[in-house]
């Protein structure tokens, strides 16, 4: 049997499924990398299961991750993904769906893209950690702070800290599966 991080829960296919082929794989596409960023920022308050459920939902919803047309919603866009239950309906988290992609454009524009300005921080590396257990894991770095306030910065909303290591994560920036998980030597 493969051992696989602490923080999953084996009970639920799609949650390994996602472990053992996505969480932590490098991203370096900036659609793929917008569209972590948004799942991750609607995540707040919630369980990322929740959103990993309503992922395909998102996608339908916000036109393939095109951020050119996010940028350009309008109010009854907007209206329109409020009574869409196949998302979170939050408004905020909506609009700010909207307003960063409108700031993700901008990033884009000055580094030539998203990839470029969010992996010079690591020197286009990923940092391997080497935890053995979740507890080791923190929630957020210094690091994740600093991209955080850059993010804010910019104009960007639900992209605090916490969120943003979780992004750093997700895509692959930081190697957090535990070192004695199969994915561990798998995604560097």
């Amino acid at each position: 049997m493969k051992y696989r991080c602490a923080w999953l829960d084996n009970s639920k296919k799609d949650y390994i499924k996602y472990h053992d082929e996505d969480w932590g794989v490098q991203e370096h596409n900036d659609r793929k990398l917008f569209a972590k960023l948004i799942l991750d920022g609607a995540q707040a308050g919630l369980s990322w299961y929740t959103i990993l459920k309503k992922r395909d939902n998102y996608q339908k919803a916000f036109d393939d991750w095109d951020y050119e047309k996010i940028a350009k919603y309008d109010t009854s866009k907007e209206q329109e993904l409020l009574q869409n239950a196949g998302i979170i309906r939050n408004k905020l988290k909506i609009k700010s769906a909207i307003k960063n992609a409108q700031v993700f454009i901008k990033i884009r524009k000055e580094f030539g893209s998203f990839d470029k300005y969010l992996w010079s921080y690591v020197d286009h590396k990923q940092i391997l950690n080497k935890f053995e257990k979740m507890e080791e894991i923190p929630a957020s770095t210094d690091l994740s702070l600093k991209i955080s306030k850059d993010l804010k910065k910019r104009g960007m909303n639900f992209v605090g800290p916490t969120i943003i290591y979780a992004f750093m994560q997700a895509i692959g920036m930081v190697n957090d599966h535990e070192i004695n998980c199969f994915r561990y030597n798998e995604v560097q």
